[in-house]
């Protein structure tokens, strides 16, 4: 992604997240007043979001379902604990994060990074595309043996690193966010990502152009 690119996504998101934020905040005051029907709109709003998350970091589509509904029921016990410091997506983020890595670190599963999923839902900014080949044909007879060799890459990676590069490529979270959600610095997290990334283009040299 350009310099220009990235200000402009920037310069339109800022106001739709904050008033976004607002609106969920609205919303999660009613909740905490009392009104727990109120709670079905944030949980019509972010399951497909909270699903995809945790997707992509079980790659499991029947633990993503119950993780997901595990996380809003975490998310509605803990709701009256929410004090509006950051934005209730990210707040709901870090809880279905967590909630995938206690059970990633509890069933000790394996991670089965998808490149084809990267493709499709390419939130980077030009990794993804650093990696594939221009003939279409090459890209086709390629696609197996690379997701086999990034499948074994990814596991290579810590659980701290593979979070930050699963959040920002294929979720596609800024560095803010993805800081917010993990509790750490951006600083931590440019870092972790420039690890993570330089640590898979190495393994993946012989695909590079």
């Amino acid at each position: 992604m350009s310099i220009a690119k990235a200000i402009t996504k920037s310069l339109v998101s800022s106001p739709e997240r904050r008033l976004e934020a607002d609106e969920d905040l609205a919303i999660v005051q009613k909740v905490q007043a009392g009104d727990v029907d109120a709670f079905d709109a944030l949980i019509l709003k972010y399951r497909e979001r909270v699903y995809s998350v945790i997707y992509n970091l079980t790659s499991n589509r029947e633990d993503a379902s119950d993780l997901a509904q595990e996380t809003f029921i975490k998310a509605f016990q803990s709701i009256k604990r929410f004090k509006g410091k950051s934005s209730f997506f990210t707040w709901l983020y870090r809880i279905a994060l967590n909630t995938s890595l206690t059970h990633l670190r509890k069933n000790k599963l394996r991670r089965f990074f998808s490149f084809e999923k990267m493709v499709e839902e390419d939130h980077s900014s030009g990794f993804i595309e650093n990696m594939t080949t221009d003939s279409d044909s090459d890209k086709a007879a390629l696609m197996t043996e690379l997701q086999e060799t990034l499948n074994d890459a990814f596991q290579k990676l810590s659980v701290k690193h593979r979070t930050v590069i699963t959040l920002f490529e294929i979720d596609g979270l800024s560095h803010k966010e993805i800081a917010e959600i993990i509790g750490t610095s951006i600083g931590t997290v440019r870092s972790r990502l420039h690890y993570a990334k330089q640590f898979l283009q190495g393994e993946l040299k012989e695909y590079l152009k």
